[in-house]
């Protein structure tokens, strides 16, 4: 991931998804369910949300074309 990428995306996680998860993403399905999807520029933050704990939990940020494929 390019630093500027990479700098975007930390700052998004750290910021406006921490403040508000469920709008800005959208819910994933199949082997997915339970997580959510967000998008910034070419690339995809897949994250969990535990409103019990007010906790976003980020499983990982890749290329939007390499995201969704199973490691």
């Amino acid at each position: 991931m390019p630093d500027k990428a990479a700098a975007a995306a930390v700052e998004f996680c750290f910021g406006s998804l921490a403040v508000e998860p469920h709008r800005l993403g959208k819910p994933l399905k199949r082997d997915l369910a339970g997580y959510h999807t967000a998008r910034r520029g070419d690339y995809r933050v897949i994250y969990r949300i535990d409103d019990v704990a007010r906790i976003v939990h980020v499983l990982r940020i890749e290329h939007r074309g390499d995201v969704y494929r199973p490691r």
